[in-house]
């Protein structure tokens, strides 16, 4: 059975599942549709056409689809779509998208949001991500699965996190994050790869060491981009991590973060 607090304010027109658990003085917008399990906490405002799906967990205070900071929004109808599985910590903001984009912000599955982080509009965070206290992700950043944001980082708009990154604590973004690397400082900069995410996630030797191989010809080498990713499509075994690795590489419009000790 839904549970609704006394206290809690639900609009005529928003759709709440089964079990769904609304605490108090939370504020649920007439557009809004929330999938079974999930709980609302307290002072929580979700509002706007945000669809959230199953078995989510909203701490105290957060607010989900309200206007992007962005001047060029002229009210246009854009979107928050949740997935399931995902934990979000006090004082999290997540804005709707704008007509400049996809005019949708998107949680995927299983993320872990900690407090006071700030999902901009049209951001993409896809599923399994780890975004530490007061990560600030500008519009348009899109982040890989498993990657992890450390905490008081902040990501530049149009910025790309690539799947399993780490970008350390303190960090500011300007450029895309390679799969696979640990980025850390102000601007950020290559440390090396994310061993201790690849080992957790347990992938095999022979692919780690792949990935190992591509950076040390992407980033050591001395070789222009180009030439550098030709010479990884030639050497390189051709495994599904290493096309992720290079398919990311020829779609990005940033550029990509420097290497901390590279020729």
């Amino acid at each position: 059975m839904t549970k609704i607090h006394p206290t809690a304010v639900i609009e005529e027109g928003a759709e709440l599942a089964d079990e769904v658990e609304i605490g108090p003085f939370a504020m649920i917008g007439p557009e809004v549709r929330i999938g079974a399990r999930t709980v609302v906490g307290p002072h929580c405002v979700i509002q706007g056409d945000t669809t959230i799906g199953t078995d989510n967990r909203f701490h105290q205070a957060v607010s989900v689809g309200d206007v992007p900071q962005d001047l060029k929004f002229s009210g246009e109808p854009s979107k928050v779509r949740i997935g399931n599985h995902n934990t979000v910590r006090e004082f999290v903001t997540i804005h709707k998208g704008t007509k400049g984009d996809q005019m949708e912000t998107t949680v995927g599955d299983h993320n872990l949001i900690m407090v006071g982080a700030h999902l901009a509009h049209d951001v993409v965070v896809t599923h399994h991500c780890i975004l530490a206290n007061t990560v600030a992700l500008a519009g348009h950043v899109h982040v890989g699965e498993y990657a992890i944001v450390g905490g008081l980082s902040a990501v530049h708009q149009f910025v790309r996190v690539g799947p399993h990154a780490m970008i350390g604590g303190a960090s500011a973004v300007a450029n895309d994050v390679p799969p696979f690397l640990t980025v850390l400082g102000n601007r950020a900069v290559a440390q090396g790869l994310n061993l201790v995410g690849l080992r957790r996630r347990k992938f095999p030797r022979d692919t780690i060491n792949a990935i190992r191989d591509a950076f040390e010809i992407l980033y050591r080498s001395a070789l222009p981009q180009s030439e550098a990713l030709e010479r990884v499509r030639e050497e390189i075994p051709d495994l599904p991590e290493i096309r992720t690795f290079l398919d990311f590489l020829d779609t990005s419009t940033r550029g990509i973060v420097r290497c901390v000790d590279c020729v």
